[in-house]
């Protein structure tokens, strides 16, 4: 049995001091930062930790799902009414990082009226995303796009059958209303101009509900440090949810790679892929999360009862 994680900087020994990669340096960086300050805590709702968006564009489809255990997710694209086009399924880094943003301030502010601040460079820097740069593909236009998805998708939650037939669900929208610019007083073109206005944003009840009923805790810190990655988003806001129910129960608890996979990511080819880009994740997010511990076992991974939580109570 391999043992892995209880040396946070072992990935990094691997590959020695000079090879070290900027993604590396800020992971380093932000494991001293998590080391020498008080936490600061962001948040999850459960449910999307146990089963989390796609990572990658599903392409111009209606519906996608994914399943683990007995909860299945189902996000439904939102359509155009005037044209019938589908608006697209939200993927990738940003709608997780809008996400968790939600999250926070929802439990924060303890109202489902949330404001976004009077200009789009103030709300993009609190994503940690880059309001500086322009163009075709920069983070001002991809959050644009991702704000538009996210906000006109339908999530549902779907619990298998019971012995009587009964099938929990939930069908929500994350926000209620809008704008097709997704925030209409915030120039896209000058992200740092202020409005008049403040710009908010009314979230369902149906999902105000779901998101601040026991969310997932985790480091902002380390967000932050992980934010590049879809992958390392989903396995840290994982990570994070597993180590405190191992740690509460006091036992290990053994992970199969293609259950894992299918929570976090189906998209990838094969177990075999989804095992070696999984390990390399879990290296890093040891670096910014010193309390996980857990080994490598044939097959899977064993979670370790003495990890600690990421954010202590």
């Amino acid at each position: 049995m391999e043992k892995a994680g209880s040396a946070a900087l072992q990935v990094l020994k691997s590959k020695g001091v000079s090879q070290l990669s900027p993604r590396d340096q800020k992971l380093i960086n932000a494991a001293a930062e998590i080391r020498g300050d008080p936490p600061s805590r962001a948040f999850l709702a459960n449910q999307l930790v146990q089963c989390t968006l796609p990572h990658s564009d599903p392409g111009d489809v209606e519906l996608w799902t994914r399943t683990n255990g007995n909860l299945t997710l189902g996000i439904r694209s939102g359509r155009d009414i005037e044209s019938g086009e589908l608006i697209g399924i939200p993927y990738g880094v940003i709608p997780r990082l809008v996400l968790f943003w939600i999250n926070t301030e929802a439990v924060r502010a303890k109202s489902r009226k949330l404001e976004l601040g009077s200009n789009l460079s103030s709300f993009m820097d609190a994503l940690g995303l880059d309001s500086s740069r322009g163009g075709v593909r920069s983070d001002a236009r991809r959050l644009r796009e991702q704000l538009k998805r996210l906000f006109r998708a339908t999530i549902s939650f779907q619990l298998k059958a019971d012995r009587n037939g009964m099938r929990p669900w939930m069908d929500m929208r994350v926000a209620l209303g809008g704008n097709d610019a997704a925030f209409h007083w915030w120039d896209m073109a000058k992200p740092k101009q202020s409005t008049l206005w403040t710009e908010t944003i009314i979230l369902s009840e149906e999902f105000y509900s779901a998101i601040t009923d026991a969310p997932v805790p985790v480091n902002v810190l380390a967000l932050k440090a992980l934010r590049n990655s879809a992958l390392l988003l989903d396995l840290y806001a994982w990570a994070t949810h597993r180590a405190f129910v191992v740690h509460k129960r006091g036992e290990a608890q053994f992970i199969q790679w293609g259950d894992l996979m299918r929570q976090l990511g189906a998209e990838y080819a094969d177990v075999r892929d989804f095992r070696k880009k999984a390990l390399t994740a879990l290296n890093r997010i040891c670096q910014v999360y010193p309390g996980l511990r857990f080994e490598v076992d044939r097959g899977g991974l064993v979670v370790l009862p003495d990890s600690r939580p990421a954010i202590e109570a």
